[in-house]
């Protein structure tokens, strides 16, 4: 399973622990916002609002915060306009780094994320550089420290449900769909009641890097700073890194 998935996870978890963080309302304010102002208030017509929910549900945000934040976006006052972009560039050795941002002011975002990729050993790239090394794709993990059924059982409920591929390791398994397709797995395994640690669309990427040393190290403290940048909403990266030096 590539470093990155573990990474993930990891960060996935913390949120869920940390969700009172200002940082993480947010960034999922912006997205509530900009998906209000692209389809509108009601989330049973707005399928892309109405995930955000789900994803704002799941880092433990309240609902009465929630609704605050689609009334004031569908609100007549609001004159506040996010631009969505996505910014491309290169880690230590060579890792690729793909990102989604939402800011209100372009030419800052840039000279901030420019500036963040320097002082960590990597450098932002030209548009198309990397994104041709990742595919979107549903990735649901299941933490096997909590998993009663047996992983043939799992196994065989993913692909049933349309799952395109299932990993294992030690830890946990990786079930990876078409994006089409992640509600309905997603769906299939929360009614057989097995243990999802972490379940989202995300971009996988087609191949890893893997890093040691100085250069995982930088690698990490890189993507803990953009992912600490309030324009940031995801980031992607292409690197692996053993599960033990990465903790």
């Amino acid at each position: 399973m590539a470093g990155h998935s573990k990474w993930a996870n990891i960060k996935h978890r913390k949120a869920k622990q940390d969700a009172v963080r200002a940082k993480i309302f947010t960034k999922i304010s912006r997205e509530i916002m900009v998906a209000v102002k692209a389809g509108g208030p009601d989330p049973e017509a707005n399928p892309r609002l109405k995930a955000v929910i789900q994803k704002a549900r799941e880092n433990n945000i309240p609902n009465d915060n929630i609704q605050r934040v689609i009334e004031r976006a569908s609100g007549a006052g609001n004159n506040t306009n996010y631009e969505e972009l996505v910014y491309e560039g290169y880690g230590p050795g060579g890792v690729a780094v793909l990102m989604n941002i939402m800011t209100d002011n372009r030419n800052r975002t840039a000279s901030e994320i420019r500036h963040i990729f320097s002082r960590n050993g990597g450098s932002l790239g030209e548009t198309g550089c990397v994104a041709w090394l990742f595919d979107p794709r549903g990735l649901i993990v299941i933490d096997k420290a909590e998993l009663k059924a047996d992983e043939d059982e799992v196994m065989l409920t993913a692909i049933e449900a349309g799952a395109e591929d299932v990993k294992s390791d030690e830890e946990s398994m990786e079930i990876i769909t078409q994006p089409d397709d992640f509600d309905q797995v997603k769906e299939a395994l929360e009614a057989a009641g097995y243990p999802i640690a972490m379940a989202q669309v995300t971009m996988l990427p087609k191949t890893t890097v893997a890093l040691t040393g100085d250069e995982a190290a930088k690698m990490l403290k890189l993507m803990e700073a953009l992912e600490d940048h309030d324009d940031v909403q995801d980031v992607y990266a292409n690197f692996d890194i053993d599960l033990a030096e990465m903790a």
